[in-house]
Parts: C-alpha cells; sequence; structure tokens
C-alpha cells in the first residue's frame, strides 16, 4: 500500500513539473515597451543622396526625406515639370546631394531605427540612420538643405522635426535653397 502511494505522489510530482515547464514556455505577451527595433552595420557607399548601400549588401533608403535625381528618370521627368527647372540643373544638385550623404556616412559604422514599415515598394529597407558619434543622419542631410521633406504614412516618427529643419535650412538658404525658393 505504500508502495502504491509513493507512486502516486511521484506522479503528482512529475506532472505538476511538466505543467509548471510548460506553461513557463508558452508565448505570454510580456507587458512592458516593444524593444527598440535597430541594429549597427557599416555603410558601402551612399547610392545617392537618400540611399545607402550596406556592407551587408542591402540598400536602406533613408526615410522622410527625398534628394534631387542623379540620373535620368521618370521622376526626374517628374520633378524638372513641377519645378520649372533644367534636367540637367536638377542632376547636379541631385550630384551635390550625394556628395554630401557620401562624405556624411560612406565608410562609417551605423545604427539603423525602424518605424513601423520596414520596406518601401523596391525592398529596399527604410530607415532613421544614426552615424557612432549619434548624428541622425535624416536630419543632418535636411539640416544642411540637401533634401526635402518626403513623409509617407505610416513613417512619420520625425516628420514635424523634419519639416523644422527643411524650414530653417530653406529660410538660411542652406544647400540646395542657396539662390532658390524651391528645389
Amino acid at each position: 500500500m505504500k508502495r502504491g502511494l509513493k507512486a502516486v505522489q511521484a506522479a503528482a510530482i512529475i506532472i505538476a513539473a511538466i505543467i509548471f515547464l510548460g506553461i513557463r514556455s508558452l508565448p505570454f505577451k510580456q507587458s512592458a515597451a516593444p524593444p527598440v527595433q535597430s541594429e549597427n552595420i557599416f555603410v558601402a557607399r551612399a547610392v545617392d543622396g537618400d540611399t545607402l548601400k550596406l556592407s551587408d549588401g542591402r540598400r536602406v533608403r533613408l526615410i522622410g526625406l527625398d534628394t534631387p535625381e542623379l540620373h535620368y528618370s521618370e521622376k526626374l521627368l517628374r520633378d524638372a515639370k513641377r519645378t520649372n527647372r533644367d534636367i540637367e540643373a536638377i542632376k547636379a544638385m541631385g550630384k551635390r546631394a550625394g556628395q554630401f550623404t557620401k562624405k556624411l556616412c560612406e565608410g562609417k559604422r551605423v545604427r539603423l531605427e525602424f518605424d513601423v514599415t520596414r520596406f518601401d515598394k523596391y525592398r529596399r529597407t527604410l530607415a532613421y540612420v544614426y552615424l557612432e558619434d549619434g548624428t541622425f543622419v535624416n536630419a543632418q542631410v535636411l539640416k544642411e538643405g540637401y533634401a526635402q521633406v518626403m513623409t509617407i504614412p505610416p513613417n512619420v516618427k520625425y516628420a514635424d522635426y523634419f519639416l523644422k529643419l527643411q524650414r530653417e535650412a530653406r529660410d538660411a538658404r542652406r544647400g540646395l535653397w542657396a539662390g532658390t525658393d524651391e528645389l
């Protein structure tokens, strides 16, 4: 009889342990804030003023801004029509913007911060980019006047801040705003 009782007790302990361990392994939602989505990596090259190629081969599109086009494209034609500017003038501004971004971050380690949408329709990674010294690349390109704000919801985390930087650059006639009221 004692032997049967001990076997039942042992079985109960084993079952309780299995239940306890099983419950602990279930994917319960944490009530804490979600972790910041970011990663660190090197910039292999600046493709243009608003696109980077990373050391792992990915292309990153800087969220919240748009720089003039470097190459002939449908967008270049639309921009020329919209701004009444010569195509070659726009391409020259695109080259200046690309050179600025290249000097700012090419060959440097950066931290990527993501917003709601992680990829664009071209499968480029969408990110806010920070240098190791804390420089916010997206903001710096706008602050120095090499881009215009381009807000595409739902990635709007810094939209108001970016508009403020653009307004300041335009008022101070920095970068591409020198000698013009519009890009």
